[in-house]
C-alpha cells in the first residue's frame, strides 16, 4: 500500500524523531512501481539516523529477508530487527529464529496490540542525538490538484532531488509526502499531496484512503497551493478543491503547470488568467504564476508568491488604524437601512484568529446583507496586504 516514503514526527523518552514508513521492498521486479520502491528504500536508508528492518514471524526467514539483511550490513548505522506478529506464546518461541539473522538489537512485537513496541523505542531513544527545532514550526505549504496534474514533479523540481515517485500514471501518489525545503535563505515544509478525484470516480479503496490524507493535508497547511493543468483548464474538480481551501480559511496560490505545451498568441496568458479570475470569482484575489514543473519555469516565483501569501495571512492591523479609515468608507457609504431603520456601524476590530477575521460592531448585526458585507472586505483587500487569503467579516451586536 505504501509505495513513497511518508513522514511523521513522533517522541519518546524526551526525544523527538521523524519516523519514515517506506514502501514494501520487492528485489529484482520488473513491475514500475517495485522499482521505484526500491529506489525510495535506498534513499530512506542514506538519510536515516537509525533503521528498522521490519520482519514477520509467521511467514519466518525469507529469501528476501536475507537479501534486505545482506545489504543492511553493510552500513555502519543502527539497525533494529523488528520481529512483527509475536502476539502469543507459540510465535515467541517461532520468533527465536530470526536471532540467525544476525543483529545485536533485535525486539519481538506486535504493531496490533503495541506489545513490545516500548523496548524498541528505548533503545532507539539512547542513540538519538538532541532534539532539532520541530519542522511543524515552520510554514506548510500543501501541493493540491486533480491527479498527473504535475504536483510531485514540482516537488522534485523545487528540491532538486527525486523525493516522490513520478510516471505518467495518474495516482502514483497515494499518500501525503512531507518534504523539509531549505535553500536560498527560505525554510518551509512541502506537502505533496494524492491527486484528488470526485467521489464517483473513486472506486478502490487505496484512492479513497489517498483522498481522505490528501484532504487532511489540507488542514494540515498554512497555504494551499493549487495545480492546475493548462491544457484543460481548471475544471469542476479543481473549484471543489479551491471552494474546500476557503472553508477551511487557507492561503491560496494557483499554479498553471504544463505551459510550455501550449500554444500561445500574444495575449494567451492574459486571457486565460482573465477567465480563470472569472471562474473562480467572488474570491478572485489570489496570486496565478504560469509554470512547466518539467522545464523549472517561474517555480520559484510560485514559491515566493506563496511566502507572501503566508505572510499577508498571519498579519495583523492596528485597532486605530483600522477603525480610522473603515470608519470613514462606512460614512461615506453606510448600509442600506432596513424597513426604515438605519444601520450605524460604530466600531471595527481584528479578531485574534489563526486567519485575517474582522467585527464590525453595530445596532443592527442580522440585517446586513451579503453585498455590503463583500464591499468591506474588498475595501480591506484594497487598503491591507491580504492578496490570496480568505478574510473572514462579521457583524456583532455592539
Amino acid at each position: 500500500m505504501t509505495r513513497d516514503r511518508i513522514y511523521g514526527l513522533s517522541d519518546w523518552n524526551g526525544k523527538k524523531f521523524t519516523v519514515i514508513d517506506t514502501g514494501g521492498f520487492v528485489e529484482g521486479s520488473d513491475d514500475i512501481f517495485e522499482k521505484e520502491i526500491r529506489s525510495q528504500v535506498k534513499i530512506a536508508i542514506e538519510e536515516a539516523t537509525s533503521i528498522i528492518f521490519m520482519v514477520d514471524v509467521t511467514t519466518g526467514i525469507t529469501d528476501l529477508d536475507d537479501e534486505v539483511a545482506k545489504m543492511l550490513r553493510k552500513t555502519d548505522k543502527d539497525v533494529f530487527l523488528a520481529v512483527n506478529k509475536v502476539d502469543n506464546n507459540s510465535r515467541m518461541l517461532e520468533a527465536n529464529d530470526f536471532w540467525s539473522l544476525g543483529f545485536e538489537n533485535t525486539f519481538f512485537l506486535s504493531s496490533l496490540t503495541g506489545s513490545g513496541s516500548g523496548e524498541l523505542l528505548d533503545a532507539m531513544a539512547e542513540k538519538l542525538a538532541d532534539e532539532e527545532p520541530p519542522m511543524d514550526q515552520m510554514p506548510k505549504f500543501a501541493i493540491l490538484g486533480r491527479p498527473n496534474v504535475g504536483k510531485s514533479s514540482l516537488v522534485n523540481a523545487l528540491l532538486g532531488e527525486d523525493r516522490n515517485i513520478v510516471t505518467d500514471i495518474a495516482g502514483t501518489t497515494r499518500d501525503s509526502i512531507h518534504s523539509k525545503y531549505t535553500k536560498f535563505g527560505k525554510e518551509f515544509m512541502i506537502i505533496d499531496t494524492a491527486g484528488i478525484r470526485k467521489k464517483a470516480k473513486v472506486h478502490e479503496d487505496l484512492e479513497f484512503y489517498s483522498v481522505m490524507r490528501a484532504i487532511k493535508s489540507l488542514d494540515e497547511a498554512d497555504v494551499c497551493i493549487l495545480m492546475i493543468d493548462a491544457q484543460t483548464g481548471i475544471e469542476a474538480q479543481d473549484m471543489s478543491i479551491f471552494r474546500l481551501a476557503i472553508k477551511r480559511n487557507k492561503g491560496i496560490v494557483v499554479l498553471v503547470n504544463k505551459w510550455d505545451l501550449v500554444q500561445k498568441e500574444t495575449n494567451t496568458a492574459r486571457d486565460f488568467e482573465k477567465e480563470l479570475r472569472i471562474k473562480l470569482a467572488p474570491f478572485n484575489d489570489v496570486p496565478i504564476v504560469f509554470i512547466s514543473a518539467l522545464e523549472k519555469q517561474r517555480i520559484f516565483k510560485g514559491i515566493e508568491l506563496g511566502l507572501e501569501v503566508y505572510e499577508n495571512r498571519s498579519r495583523k492591523i492596528k485597532t486605530s488604524e483600522l477603525n480610522e479609515l473603515m470608519l470613514t468608507i462606512i460614512e461615506n457609504t453606510p448600509p442600506p437601512a432596513y424597513r426604515g431603520r438605519l444601520i450605524k456601524i460604530k466600531y471595527v476590530t481584528q479578531l485574534p484568529t489563526y486567519f485575517p477575521a474582522f467585527a464590525f460592531f453595530c445596532n443592527s448585526p442580522k440585517h446586513i446583507k451579503l453585498p455590503y458585507r463583500n464591499f468591506l472586505e474588498n475595501k480591506l483587500r484594497e487598503n491591507f496586504e491580504f492578496t490570496g487569503v480568505p478574510i473572514g467579516v462579521y457583524f456583532r451586536s455592539k
